[in-house]
């Protein structure tokens, strides 16, 4: 079946699930309500800026109806909204797959490979793992921030190492993960620190720690290196969480030049090695419930 074919069978088979969800009350969201029958797929979330301005309620049962296993990202910082999702999760078969630990693309004033910005990541780190734990997170969004200008990369790497093995005796000791993402920098993240697989390769291997893993971000690997599925198989056990969006653009999948559906196949096909989620993280061009629906099936194997 060629990608538009399938998208039209995903959206015939969306519109029928969306109807058939919305003659139930919204209050009796259930667990069959998370799959479609028979089939089986990877663990979906999706990062919180993608629902705009809809409600929390609303958003959580939007997701619960089409599938969704997890959402993500949304600002912890600000106590009215920590609150709120404190209030409402366990209304939903949702879990929150992540928070954003360290701020930020650039961390300000805490990030990896500066040394004097070390004491402030660890008190950033402690303060989200203190968030995460009231809403039942299990991982926080780590991110390296940018380059020091006049040090040389292989001692920036280092003080990268130092920071998480810092860090790790509270995640191991509040079973949280640090998960480090790998950004781009030929389009959107000009000097970050972090860009090849191969280097957060030897950041997770040196740290040592199971609670510090890699954020595979399809979209940011694609314009760095691509070998996107021999990147996945055999990083896989350094891996905790994936973002998704497609290149160019940052579009949904089906968008752009990177075959979706076999990524995905690819990541399915490794079993338990990964247990972790895959996170929608774009602009989508199509109405946001009609996306969500794609990308269930997108993602769902027999």
């Amino acid at each position: 079946m060629d990608r538009r074919s399938f998208f039209v069978a995903a959206s015939s088979l969306a519109a029928g699930r969306v109807s058939s969800a919305a003659s139930r009350p919204s209050a009796t969201v259930t667990s069959a309500d998370r799959n479609l029958p028979g089939t089986k797929g990877l663990r979906l979330s999706i990062t919180w800026g993608m629902l705009g301005r809809m409600p929390v309620t609303e958003a959580l049962a939007l997701l619960a109806r089409q599938g969704y296993d997890a959402y993500e990202m949304f600002d912890w910082r600000d106590p009215k909204v920590l609150e709120t999702f404190v209030s409402e999760r366990q209304k939903y078969p949702l879990v929150c797959e992540c928070l954003v630990g360290n701020k930020g693309v650039t961390a300000p004033g805490c990030s990896l490979v500066n040394p004097r910005e070390r004491e402030e990541f660890l008190r950033q780190t402690s303060l989200a793992i203190d968030a995460a734990k009231k809403v039942g997170c299990p991982q926080l969004v780590t991110l390296t921030g940018n380059e020091l200008g006049g040090m040389p990369r292989s001692e920036q790497m280092s003080n990268a190492v130092a920071a998480l093995r810092a860090a790790a005796p509270m995640l191991e000791k509040n079973g949280i993960t640090a998960i480090i993402e790998i950004l781009n920098t030929y389009v959107n993240h000009a000097g970050y620190f972090l860009y090849y697989v191969r280097d957060g390769a030897e950041l997770i291997d040196r740290v040592g720690s199971p609670n510090v893993k890699l954020l595979f971000d399809i979209y940011h690997v694609q314009i760095m290196e691509g070998n996107l599925i021999e990147n996945i198989r055999s990083n896989i056990d350094r891996i905790g969480h994936f973002h998704i969006g497609d290149v160019p653009g940052r579009h949904e999948p089906g968008t752009g030049e990177i075959n979706y559906r076999n990524v995905f196949k690819a990541i399915y096909d490794l079993g338990d090695r990964f247990k972790g989620a895959a996170a929608l993280e774009y602009g989508s061009l199509a109405p946001l419930e009609r996306n969500l629906a794609e990308m269930r099936e997108m993602a769902n194997f027999a």
